[in-house]
């Protein structure tokens, strides 16, 4: 067999070749993986235990549910080469519902979002109609924007630090984006594709050498620990009807983000368009995840698009490789040491590295949406989507004088609103005349 040829989706690699390269997978993903509980933990002041056990409890659930991506269990999961991880998507929903029933109501409303998708992935086909390349690219554009206020404030040292904007914190978060933008647009191979968690690395280093870094909770975590539930946690779980609603649009969202990422790899790496079985197994793994994720108290899971890119990129789509990285989270998530090395990390070095990758989601987005043609209808769409759906999510008190359950769904953050939005209109407008 050719050396080009062992890379496909079950060429036989050998475990020398195949453990760098499903590293380098987990490398693209390992941030994004953790950063969300991050700030969400960070918002709403959770204890520092807490947070290393839930960090733990991510990589983990990442190891497991991207297992069941690549090798699938009866119908769930799509047999190709999809890294699974906590989603970036739901920060700004997550953000609106902790902040106003607290961090067990957000994973109870995961709870029942993760089974509408896992219902939805059954019906795959209709939904991939209703929703054509100019909704989703909207929505991930809506995404990126809403997640910038995010970044901004996490590269200030966090939203109510008592040193907020503080010099040091402007300076380490500099720091991050500097070492990124240069192995990014100097550098190829490994130093490029790792350039985020470099930069991660050397922020860290400048924070400690600024004495900005507390290492005792890592000095009291223990070695090797299982993985907890949450009724381990002491998180009550808590279901509040606006709470779900909010978070069930956001799934339906996903799982159209879910189809787009797979097609993504089938045509990068295999030449090809995925098959409906393969698009249902993966948005149903979706919905899995997230309910596994949910179980052990973390937020819900998707496929990340940064591996997709990885995947058009390297052209290896072989499972084994990708398996090597999963088997590594896994193990991650038996080290809670690792876990509170990475919840003692100052805010500002992540927001270095949080406001490039949330910046990129729009990018991203802006990307999709510039295959599309934008006179007519869909500027129109455009227009009335971005128009309205992040202009309230960016002024919520445009609703203050409705009942309060609007608010809590709609004006939180620009996704919803822009999803909603662009969804009714590609279905009601009519089409342009060739």
């Amino acid at each position: 067999m050719s050396e080009q040829n062992i890379y496909r989706l079950d060429g036989r690699v050998p475990l020398a070749k195949a453990i760098p390269l499903g590293i380098q997978h987990v490398l693209a993903m390992f941030l994004g993986n953790v950063s969300p509980l991050i700030i969400i933990c960070g918002m709403l002041e959770m204890e520092m235990g807490v947070r290393t056990a839930l960090i733990q409890n991510a990589m983990f659930i990442a190891g497991v549910v991207t297992l069941v991506q690549l090798y699938p269990v009866w119908k769930v999961g799509c047999g190709l080469p999809v890294v699974m991880g906590t989603s970036s998507g739901f920060i700004g929903t997550c953000k609106s519902i902790g902040g106003a029933f607290g961090y067990g109501s957000i994973i109870g409303a995961s709870l029942t979002g993760a089974i509408l998708e896992i219902v939805l992935g059954f019906f795959i086909t209709p939904l991939k109609k209703l929703f054509p390349p100019v909704v989703t690219s909207l929505v991930i554009m809506s995404i990126g924007l809403s997640l910038l206020p995010v970044g901004i404030n996490y590269f200030a040292g966090g939203s109510g630090a008592a040193d907020f904007g503080h010099w040091k914190h402007l300076l380490v978060g500099l720091i991050v984006v500097i070492v990124i933008v240069i192995l990014k647009q100097f550098t190829t191979g490994f130093l490029s594709v790792s350039a985020i968690l470099i930069g991660i690395v050397v922020g860290y280093i400048a924070a400690i050498a600024l004495n900005m870094v507390n290492f005792q909770p890592v000095m009291d975590a223990a070695w090797i620990s299982l993985p907890k539930p949450i009724f381990l946690l002491g998180i009550p779980l808590e279901f509040h009807w606006e709470a779900m609603v909010a978070m069930g649009i956001m799934f339906v969202a996903t799982a159209v983000e879910t189809v787009g990422d797979i097609s993504g790899i089938t045509n990068g790496g295999l030449d090809r368009e995925a098959t409906d079985k393969e698009l249902s197994g993966g948005v149903i793994a979706d919905g899995v995840g997230s309910l596994i994720a949910a179980l052990f108290g973390v937020l819900p899971n998707t496929s990340f698009s940064q591996n997709v890119g990885l995947v058009a990129v390297t052209k290896v789509v072989n499972r084994f490789c990708i398996m090597t990285g999963a088997v590594f989270l896994l193990c991650c998530g038996f080290v809670p040491k690792l876990s509170a090395l990475l919840s003692v990390m100052p805010q500002s070095v992540l927001g270095g590295a949080a406001v490039i990758m949330f910046a990129m989601i729009l990018v991203s987005g802006m990307q999709s949406l510039q295959r599309e043609k934008l006179d007519g209808r869909n500027g129109m769409i455009v227009a009335l989507s971005l128009g309205l759906g992040v202009g309230l999510g960016m002024v919520p008190s445009a609703l203050g004088q409705l009942p309060a359950w609007v608010g809590q769904i709609f004006a939180q953050n620009g996704i919803i609103m822009t999803f909603v939005i662009s969804t009714i209109l590609n279905l009601i407008l009519p089409k342009d005349k060739d």
